[in-house]
C-alpha cells in the first residue's frame, strides 16, 4: 500500500525555553504572560511553533533570541558577549497537553549570567524574571504579585521543575556552573551561583579550596578585582574541564 499521510492525525511541534539566570543572589527563570488563549492571561515559559523549515535546534536558538537577545553558544567556538548556554532538556507529548490539537514540546534549557529586565514579544502581554522557587511552590511572592496562586499554563511547571533539576545535578559533575557568571570571575562569585542554584549556604574556605583544587575547573587571569568590597578578590576564568573530577557533591539538606 502506498503511504498516504492523511491516514495519520496531525499535530504540531514546540519548543519552550527554562531560561535561568541568578538575579540577587537568587536562582530566578524567565516567564511571559500569555496574551492569547489558550490561558490568555496565565504566566508561561517562554517559547513557540516550530517553523516549517528550521530544526529543533534552530527554533530554540531563534526563540532565545527573540525572548532574551541572546545567542545560543557553540562550545567549539570563543563565546560572545551575549552567548548563552543552551541545551536540550526533554520531549513532553501527553495527548491533553495543549487544548488546541495534539502538541509535542521539545524544551530547552538555557543558562546565562544575570541578565537584565526581559521585553515581552509575540503573543506576550509582559515578561519577568521570577525565584524559581516561588514559581514551583505556585504561590508565596509571585502568586501575591500577579494576584493569584495560578499555577504555569500548559504543563510547563513540570517542564520548569525538570530544567531546575537538570541544572542542580550539572553542576556537581561538570563545569556548567560558569555558564551563570561573567567571562570574568572572582570564586566568591561562583560560590554565591552554587548556592543559588542548589538553594544552600556553602562553606567559603572549604568552596574555594575545592574549586581551586579541581583540574582544569578555573584558570587565574592574573586579576583581581574589588567590586564585592572589602580586600582585592583574584578573578578566574572557566578551565577547559568539561567534567569535574572530583565532583562538587550537592550538600544533603
Amino acid at each position: 500500500m502506498p503511504y498516504d499521510p492523511s491516514a495519520f492525525p496531525p499535530f504540531a511541534v514546540t519548543v519552550d525555553l527554562v531560561v535561568l539566570t541568578v538575579r540577587q543572589h537568587a536562582l530566578c527563570a524567565l516567564v511571559v504572560r500569555r496574551g492569547e488563549q489558550p490561558h490568555q492571561g496565565r504566566w508561561a515559559l517562554p517559547g513557540g511553533f516550530v517553523r516549517g523549515d528550521e530544526d529543533l535546534s534552530a527554533a530554540a536558538a531563534r526563540e532565545l533570541t527573540e525572548e532574551t537577545g541572546l545567542l545560543a553558544h557553540d562550545p567549539t567556538h570563543p563565546a560572545p558577549p551575549n552567548a548563552a548556554h543552551l541545551e536540550q532538556l526533554a520531549t513532553y507529548g501527553d495527548p491533553k497537553r495543549d487544548p488546541r490539537m495534539r502538541v509535542v514540546s521539545v524544551a530547552h534549557l538555557a543558562l546565562a549570567p544575570d541578565l537584565p529586565a526581559p521585553r515581552a514579544g509575540g503573543d506576550a502581554h509582559s515578561a519577568r524574571w521570577a525565584p524559581v522557587e516561588s514559581l514551583l511552590r505556585q504561590e508565596d511572592t509571585f502568586g501575591r504579585e500577579t494576584g493569584h496562586g495560578e499555577p504555569l499554563a500548559f504543563d510547563h511547571a513540570r517542564i520548569l521543575a525538570d530544567g531546575v533539576e537538570r541544572a542542580r545535578s550539572k553542576i556537581e559533575y561538570s563545569s556548567l556552573a560558569t555558564a551563570f557568571c561573567p567571562r570574568e570571575f572572582t570564586v566568591g562569585e561562583l560560590r554565591r551561583v552554587y548556592e543559588a542554584v542548589w538553594g544552600v549556604a556553602l562553606d567559603p574556605r572549604n568552596f574555594h579550596r575545592k574549586v581551586t583544587g579541581t583540574p582544569g575547573f578555573l584558570v587565574p587571569t592574573g586579576g583581581t578585582t574589588t567590586r564585592q568590597g572589602g580586600r582585592p578578590a583574584q578573578l578566574f576564568r572557566a578551565g577547559g574541564a568539561t567534567l569535574l573530577n572530583p565532583p562538587m557533591l550537592r550538600p544533603e539538606v
